[in-house]
């Protein structure tokens, strides 16, 4: 159920954010380009197309809409390629320099994803936020959502960090593994358009299977982004590394006694984590999950998204006036 702050938005703007109803394709377009302003991030033709809110549309019928004059420069603004929100013109530049970082941090996401990927209990990797959309500054975290065996994703974590987080930061890499599910946790109880962009985004790394059983299992995702459903951005990860080591310490661990310590520090660390939260924390911890998102993120992307639609107004009575 929404909470009241989602319903007094939803209340305020045509917010597609709970249960998009479908939309004209000049609406679902716009929708597109307002979400993404919220990260700065102008979207090509292609990427209008492929994240399209609540509507399916084939990207011919997307360039037509672009060109006709109904949208540009009304409604929307075309500078170099790319496509904005009016007065945001400014944010293709942008773009272009988060791009050059991004190119350079996607070599380390990579290789510390597969190094995750070796680790004992992980059975996928993929990153995640948004160095998947080319957008991180200089010093940015590079974020990953982990996967991992039943019954021990708090000892996965705990070898994670000592592994793989803490000898990065040495390097002054910031590496966040901030959401962690077990086999048994994959239906994600938010489905909402935040949740599913960070789903049709995410890039995995290892795990490829468990991927598609992730997007299998949260088929809702597909009514807020029908285009991008199912279909991720692929990076060269090269071969995985051999993993005995893994199949040995799992072996070990796979006893009462991995049992014991994974009660030990399931039970100090969510006493920990959840002092750093406060009521409106993303965060969430148990047994099968470690959503470590502290702060307000999503809440502040929903109120940005909810803020732009109201500024731009209802575009179905335009369209039909125009």
């Amino acid at each position: 159920m929404a909470g009241n702050r989602e319903i007094e938005l939803l209340s305020r703007a045509p917010t597609p954010w709970l249960d998009p109803a479908p939309h004209m394709p000049e609406t679902a377009i716009l929708h597109a380009v307002a979400y993404a302003d919220v990260f700065d991030y102008p979207l090509a033709a292609e990427e209008i197309h492929r994240y399209m809110v609540g509507r399916s549309a084939p990207l011919v019928a997307v360039r037509t809409l672009l060109s006709n004059g109904r949208l540009v420069p009304r409604h929307l603004a075309h500078r170099q390629g790319y496509f904005t929100l009016p007065g945001r013109e400014a944010i293709v530049e942008t773009r272009r320099r988060r791009a050059e970082v991004s190119a350079c941090v996607w070599q380390q996401a990579v290789r510390y994803g597969q190094t995750i990927a070796s680790l004992p209990f992980v059975r996928m990797v993929a990153v995640t936020g948004a160095l998947t959309m080319d957008n991180v500054e200089l010093g940015d975290d590079i974020d990953y959502l982990i996967v991992t065996a039943p019954g021990r994703l708090w000892l996965c974590r705990a070898i994670v960090i000592e592994l793989v987080v803490k000898p990065a930061a040495d390097r002054h890499v910031e590496i966040c593994p901030n959401y962690l599910l077990s086999e048994r946790a994959l239906v994600l109880p938010d489905r909402n358009l935040y949740t599913a962009h960070e789903l049709v985004q995410m890039v995995p790394i290892a795990g490829l299977a468990i991927y598609r059983r992730l997007c299998q299992l949260n088929g809702w995702a597909a009514r807020f982004l029908p285009n991008a459903y199912g279909q991720p951005r692929r990076v060269d990860t090269g071969p995985l590394r051999p993993r005995p080591v893994r199949t040995l310490a799992e072996s070990i661990l796979q006893t009462p006694v991995g049992a014991w310590l994974e009660r030990w520090e399931m039970a100090r660390k969510v006493g920990r984590l959840s002092q750093q939260g406060d009521d409106t924390s993303d965060a969430a911890f148990c047994p099968d999950w470690c959503k470590g998102h502290f702060g307000d993120h999503s809440h502040l992307i929903r109120e940005g998204f909810a803020h732009r639609l109201r500024a731009i107004g209802d575009l179905t009575g335009a369209s039909h006036a125009a």
